[in-house]
């Protein structure tokens, strides 16, 4: 009986194999969107579903609910640029006085930027929604050569977050047509020191040119994370009574 009951469910198992390979449908086409979920969605609350998350809502709040600063602006991350990846590229290039680094530009990539901010208070758990993953501040060098490289695929991505000084002019098939950093062209023979992220300078988001730098310090410990750097930025700005502000500026420009 056994034997009869395993054959049949083998029988059935293969019929399901069978039948799920053969399908009339193709993908065709992906496409992808952020949808920002803010107090807008408040305005006609579900009495039933309130009740069901009231009891898991207090040790929710008191853990991602503590203000850590203020938004002076809306912040999105878009291509080819914009403010709130201009604002993380900063904060990476701000917090190297903490590791002794002196960095000369900071990379963020627009793929780590999973959620956007809103005007006014900003908390823990936005920062969080931003930033979900284990990524830690990471320190390189790359000549000027490398650093051009990393510039084209920037392009070649249509954009990335990039820091304040940097100034890149790419085509509308994302060629890089022109590259300076401070004011200045970038000298091959020149060796420049980079802060972005250790997932980053392991050449993912096809940001290859970051495997040939050399000179790494990727601290591992977790208060290295990007989420608590971001933090700690915001927390230092509301101590001096200042708004976390950023615009776009022009340091990526599509020709």
């Amino acid at each position: 009986m056994m034997r009869k009951i395993q054959l049949l469910l083998g029988c059935g198992a293969l019929l399901l194999m069978a039948t799920s390979c053969t399908t009339h449908y193709q993908v065709t086409d992906v496409t992808r969107s952020r949808v920002v979920v803010d107090k807008r969605y408040d305005a006609t609350p579900d009495a039933e579903a309130w009740a069901f998350l009231a009891p898991y809502k207090h040790d929710v709040d008191s853990v991602m609910g503590p203000v850590v600063g203020l938004a002076a602006c809306d912040m999105a991350a878009e291509r080819p640029e914009s403010n709130l990846s201009n604002l993380l590229a900063d904060i990476l290039v701000w917090a190297g006085k903490d590791y002794n680094e002196q960095p000369v530009l900071g990379v963020y990539n627009m793929g780590g930027i999973r959620a956007a901010l809103t005007k006014g208070e900003v908390t823990y758990g936005d920062v969080l929604d931003i930033a979900p993953f284990e990524n830690k501040i990471a320190f390189i060098t790359l000549t000027g050569e490398q650093l051009m490289k990393l510039f084209s695929q920037i392009a070649e991505t249509g954009g990335e977050g990039v820091s304040k000084g940097v100034e890149l002019v790419i085509s509308k098939d994302r060629k890089l047509l022109s590259a300076r950093l401070h004011g200045k062209e970038i000298d091959p023979q020149a060796s420049y020191r980079v802060t972005t992220i250790d997932y980053l300078v392991q050449g993912n988001d096809k940001l290859t040119a970051f495997r040939e730098g050399s000179n790494i310090l990727a601290p591992q410990e977790a208060s290295n994370n990007t989420r608590f750097i971001i933090i700690n930025y915001f927390k230092e700005k509301q101590r001096k009574g200042e708004v976390v502000d950023a615009q776009v500026e022009g340091r990526i420009v599509v020709r």
